[in-house]
């Protein structure tokens, strides 16, 4: 059985993307980068929506170059090793191009406990709009947050505002550059 993880990168004042849409702010260095390839190793399923989707499917096909990363590739390895769910209504099913992938029209949080429960370990849900019912409900078991040092003025929270959580923290991180990894897990 497996337990629900909700990863999210977040400006300093708690939003994913700014009022543009734009996340540029949030690319990892690789001392950030690799510190998710850790972390992320145990995890057995992504749960995304459809723009998650449509950032993360780079990694399906990613080709180091002529420079290549070892932090990168073994994000790749990562990625492509993983059963992925997109939660998408409107997602056409020909955009589905990564391996070990499956379109859930209306992702209900009796689905998403199914998931969890079958799964080989940690699901990691991704995407403040899809994880917003499960956060609500009180489902999710970890909670990895990684938070940049902007202030972007409004945008997507990377929290429902009508979501009430107690949270323990449980581990934490500085990491070159300003950017904080937060661990929490409910009281």
């Amino acid at each position: 059985m497996g337990s629900l993880r909700y990863f999210a990168n977040m400006s300093a004042d708690g939003y994913t993307v700014d009022t543009e849409g734009k996340f540029d702010w949030t690319d990892p260095t690789d001392e950030v980068h690799a510190f998710i390839n850790e972390i992320e190793s145990d995890v057995a399923v992504y749960v995304h929506g459809r723009r998650m989707y449509e950032t993360m499917v780079f990694w399906d096909t990613y080709e180091p170059g002529d420079d290549p990363n070892p932090v990168y590739a073994r994000y790749a390895e990562i990625w492509q090793g993983m059963e992925k769910v997109v939660a998408s209504s409107s997602l056409p099913e020909e955009a589905i191009t990564s391996a070990r992938t499956r379109i859930v029209r209306d992702l209900q949080l009796g689905e998403l406990r199914r998931i969890t429960d079958c799964a080989r370990g940690a699901v990691s849900i991704g995407g403040p709009t899809v994880a917003a019912d499960a956060l609500r409900d009180g489902l999710v078991d970890d909670f990895r947050f990684f938070v940049y040092p902007e202030v972007v003025g409004g945008g997507l929270p990377a929290l429902p505002r009508d979501a009430r959580l107690s949270l323990r923290l449980v581990d934490s991180r500085e990491f070159a550059g300003g950017c904080v990894y937060l661990h929490y897990v409910p009281r």
